[in-house]
Order: structure tokens, then C-alpha cells, then sequence
């Protein structure tokens, strides 16, 4: 969490000089950064949900085990959430600036063709960066049920963790499976727009 945080952080102080020396670059590698970030918060909310439905399916033995594996996720998934946050209110203040410059230098066009064609360009890639924007302040919101139903699992297991304790807790566990499914379509949305995005910034020849 502290790594990623400074990873924002530094960014949005690094973002003027970005913008100036090469704007489509910078774009891409935080664009990268930020599809980086999503998958990994995927991959938590998954590992976390793995480990609670180990712990439902548990027939015999001690539940305690299990019960501190799903507990262990549950700040790791509160990191991940809190990532997810703050890439969308860098990317809806601090990351526009890079659009801010991009269009600044196509009103600078003479040529009124390769003005419009810049300018359709730009339109294009700002449709996607808008929709990955969304897609993951979707996410952040979709979270808070979510990580509502994991707290709350916890806290009733934390005190109970007997086989008619976990068997208490099925319903919640299915509505935490419920509001995951919000959260994971919000997540693949914005990924599948970073995808987008990268082929669309890449100084690669196709």
C-alpha cells in the first residue's frame, strides 16, 4: 500500500516535466502502472475469496487455520481497494494534465487536415483513458459492500469458529461472492480499456 501510494505520489510531482519531455511515453508507462495495479487488486480479491471458501468447505479438522488464512487477506484486500481509490482520483485530477498538454500542442497545428486528424486522435484515446476513469471509481465503490461482508464475516468467526459458526456465516459469504462479481466486472472493464490505451500509446510499428 505504501508502495503504491508513493508510486501515485510521485507521478503527480514528476507529471509537469512528463508532460514536456515526452507526454505520449509517460501516458503509456503510467497507463502500464495502472493496469499493473488492477490485475494485482483482481488477484487479491480472488486470493481472499479462495480462502473463504476453503474455509466453508472444510469438512473436518481444525477451522482455525483456515480462519486465519481468510483473516490474513482481509488488510491486504483493504490495501488493494485503497490502490484501486486512489489510481481513480489520480487519474481524474492530476493524470488529465497530460490531455491538458496533448491538446495544447495540437491548437498549436497550423495545418488544418493534421489539426483534425490529431485532434480525432487525442478524442480517441481520452474516450478510453474516460472509461478506464469510471470503470474504476465503479470499483472503489463496488468495494465498500463488499469489504462489509468480509469484516463482518470476520468479526462473527473471531468468536465462533465452530462448524455452526461457519455454517451461520453461508449467507454473508454469498453475498460477499455477490458484490465481488460488481467489483470484478468494474476491474475487467478498466483493463480491457488499458489494453486499449497501450496499443493505441505504443511507439511499437504493427
Amino acid at each position: 500500500m505504501i508502495k503504491q501510494s508513493l508510486l501515485v505520489i510521485g507521478l503527480t510531482i514528476l507529471l509537469p516535466c512528463a508532460t514536456r519531455a515526452g507526454g505520449q511515453a509517460q501516458l503509456a508507462s503510467s497507463i502500464l502502472e495502472a493496469r499493473g495495479e488492477t490485475i494485482r487488486t483482481s488477484d487479491q480479491l480472488k486470493a481472499t475469496l479462495s480462502t473463504l471458501t476453503a474455509l466453508t468447505k472444510q469438512k473436518e479438522g481444525d477451522l482455525r487455520p483456515a480462519f486465519n488464512n481468510f483473516s490474513a487477506e482481509i488488510p491486504r484486500t483493504e490495501a488493494a481497494a485503497d490502490s484501486t481509490r486512489t489510481r481513480a482520483r489520480w487519474m481524474s485530477s492530476d493524470g488529465l494534465k497530460y490531455f491538458a498538454d496533448w491538446q495544447n500542442t495540437i491548437n498549436g497545428i497550423a495545418n488544418t487536415s493534421l489539426q483534425k486528424k490529431a485532434q480525432k486522435r487525442l478524442d480517441k484515446v481520452k474516450a478510453s483513458y474516460d472509461k478506464v476513469e469510471a470503470s474504476l471509481q465503479t470499483a472503489g465503490e463496488k468495494f465498500n459492500p463488499f469489504l462489509s461482508d468480509l469484516k463482518d464475516i470476520q468479526k462473527i468467526l473471531s468468536t465462533d469458529v465452530t462448524a455452526g459458526g461457519v455454517k451461520a456465516i453461508k449467507g454473508t459469504v454469498r453475498s460477499a461472492n455477490w458484490n465481488h462479481q460488481y467489483v470484478d466486472k468494474a476491474i475487467r472493464s478498466a483493463t480491457k480499456e488499458m489494453d486499449k490505451m497501450e496499443k493505441a500509446l505504443s511507439s511499437q510499428a504493427s
